[in-house]
């Protein structure tokens, strides 16, 4: 194969595989605080990163953290960690990860307002209707609308943020020491949380085995997606990142009971086509 299927094939598994990581984290929030689960779920993910960073011979504690771009891209991972992992507990796992879908078009946005890169009319307009799409499944003045919605857009906003930080985030930083910062920054955050919320439960064996089937996922998919963006062109892989929205409308369906309406699902094939067209439309640019 070309590096490029590889790199698609890889960016698939990495989707399928956070679609499977987001559906064991909503399933402990049915008996865990979201508070307790960030925590767990942030001390697993940075002991992983942390042993493959050890074992690449590289440092976990480097200097370059305390770097503005670092602390800017630890708090909007926080945000979008937090906000997320809230809409997936509150909302229908479908329709958090259909809004989640728009972040590249955020991405996008940010890219041009922070980093002025050139974006013409026929990306605006196609970034345009991708939001509209995000209204769409939001319905807001509508009798369908709900405000714990807004938790899915707001993880949006964190994750795109740390996106455009990692761009200006020292290159001395590997992929995998980054993700032992933002893993950890989780920690702290749980721990507010739960004060707030009211205090951690004892977690049954059920709930254990979530969070742990969710950390061995995600750190996995994580690593998939790294592989993804190393492997093809970025142009080319990235837009396969939209595939995360079909298996968690299948895990949605079939593990949660959900049943998307038309509006959701409306919505949800706006923002995929918008965001697959700003995509394309950005590989054929001259540079």
């Amino acid at each position: 194969m070309t590096p490029d299927q590889r790199g698609s094939l890889w960016m698939v598994a990495a989707m399928a595989g956070f679609a499977v990581e987001d559906m064991f984290l909503k399933r402990a929030a049915a008996t865990l605080p979201v508070g307790q689960i960030l925590m767990i779920f942030g001390a697993g993910g940075m002991l992983a990163f942390a042993a493959m960073v050890a074992r690449r011979g590289e440092r976990v504690l480097h200097p370059a953290i305390l770097t503005p771009a670092i602390l800017v891209r630890c708090a909007f991972e926080v945000a979008g960690r937090l906000f997320y992992t809230l809409a997936i507990a509150l909302t229908p796992l479908s329709s958090a990860s259909a809004i989640l879908q728009a972040t590249p078009l955020v991405v996008v946005t940010g890219a041009a307002v922070v980093f002025g890169e050139k974006v013409g009319l026929r990306r605006w307009l196609a970034i345009l209707a991708g939001f509209a799409g995000v209204l769409v499944i939001l319905r807001p003045g509508l009798e369908g609308f709900t405000a714990l919605s807004l938790l899915a857009v707001l993880g949006t906003v964190g994750f795109a943020g740390r996106d455009l930080a990692t761009r200006a985030a020292p290159p001395v930083l590997s992929n995998l020491q980054l993700g032992v910062y933002g893993f950890a920054m989780m920690v702290p955050t749980g721990a507010i949380l739960l004060a707030l919320s009211g205090g951690a439960v004892l977690p049954g064996p059920g709930a254990v085995g979530d969070l742990t089937a969710a950390t061995a996922v995600g750190v996995t998919a994580y690593y998939a997606l790294t592989a993804a963006m190393r492997t093809g062109e970025v142009s080319v892989v990235t837009p396969f990142r939209y595939t995360r929205l079909l298996f968690a409308l299948i895990f949605g369906v079939l593990v949660f009971g959900e049943a998307p309406d038309a509006a959701t699902l409306a919505g949800s094939a706006v923002i995929v086509a918008s965001g697959v067209y700003t995509l394309v439309t950005a590989r054929r640019r001259p540079h």
